[in-house]
């Protein structure tokens, strides 16, 4: 089976009232524990790459990856680019075989931003790719994005409507209150539910995008911490929240963050305990199985899109 696009996952989540996760990837046993997971659920999958991820691993190892994993599994899979922050990085990733990118241009004016993401529309649509766009400005930091607190901003969703007609976007990305990184909130987690219903309400059917939707599960904080880690008042978005948000129009959400957690804590904490052991293979097998328990957690608990393949 070859990589699919968003578009017919999109519509079967729109109308199943479920979300599809979007799981960033940089390495073999990353790809291999969310892949692993979504095959034993029979869970659609996206698996998307951050420019960092592209300079980190090469594009061609990573996508002979998802390849492989594709061969593995049988499920349908999505190879999309996360903030693509240029035409350029968006034709290459085209090109170099992506079946979805996302053009970033939220930090534009409104008018740059449609200007932007109409030009990568236009490339993307002539080669059967999906593109998404975003409206709003997310706080905090993955990769080479940084967003300042007072330099974030809620969507508007009054510009909605004109800015999907005028891109011809196949979903959009919206800021409800989410945020990139571990440390999301300082006080009482809150999305704007409000922005999000006025948003379904003027555009009906279409799919919408939750980035910095991590929950930084508390249980691996502790095991960070526990073990040698400083991450003081890391907290991310409630999963109640995200299961609320997966049921109306919100179509994807992305996790980064929880699977870097996973990840770390598994390492951390077989570390300590083997102090002898030097062999990767012995602490990065059970991250491995790390990463594939939290996203069957996240299928199941979050996402509901188990059994949807």
């Amino acid at each position: 089976m070859p990589l699919v696009t968003s578009k017919e996952m999109f519509k079967k989540a729109y109308d199943g009232g479920y979300a599809i996760g979007a799981f960033n990837v940089n390495n073999m046993e990353i790809i291999q524990g969310i892949t692993e997971a979504a095959n034993e659920l029979r869970a659609p999958l996206i698996l998307q790459v951050s420019k960092g991820a592209r300079k980190y691993a090469n594009p061609v190892y990573l996508r002979k990856l998802v390849e492989a994993a594709i061969e593995e599994t049988g499920l349908p899979i999505c190879l999309h680019l996360d903030h693509g922050d240029s035409y350029e990085l968006c034709v290459s990733c085209i090109e170099g075989g992506f079946t979805s990118v996302m053009i970033d241009g939220s930090h534009l004016t409104f008018e740059e931003n449609i200007a932007l993401t109409k030009k990568v529309v236009a490339y993307a649509h002539d080669h059967g790719v999906t593109v998404e766009g975003e409206l709003g400005r997310l706080a905090g930091v993955e990769d080479e994005i940084k967003v300042k607190a007072e330099d974030s901003s809620y969507t508007h969703p009054d510009e909605v409507d004109e800015f999907v007609s005028k891109t011809g976007v196949d979903s959009l990305a919206i800021a409800i209150g989410t945020s990139h990184g571990a440390f999301k909130f300082k006080g009482e987690p809150k999305l704007r539910f409000d922005i999000l219903e006025e948003v379904e309400k003027r555009l009906p059917g279409f799919p919408i995008v939750l980035h910095g939707a991590s929950s930084v599960i508390p249980e691996f904080v502790q095991i960070i911490n526990k073990y040698g880690g400083n991450m003081p008042g890391a907290q991310g978005v409630p999963e109640q929240l995200l299961r609320k948000a997966a049921k109306s129009a919100v179509c994807k959400i992305n996790i980064d963050s929880d699977l870097r957690l996973a990840m770390t804590a598994s390492i951390r904490k077989y570390m300590a305990e083997n102090p002898s052991h030097f062999d990767p293979r012995q602490y990065l097998a059970p991250a491995r199985d790390a990463i594939r328990d939290m996203v069957e957690h996240k299928i199941n608990a979050v996402l509901g899109c188990a059994g949807k393949v």
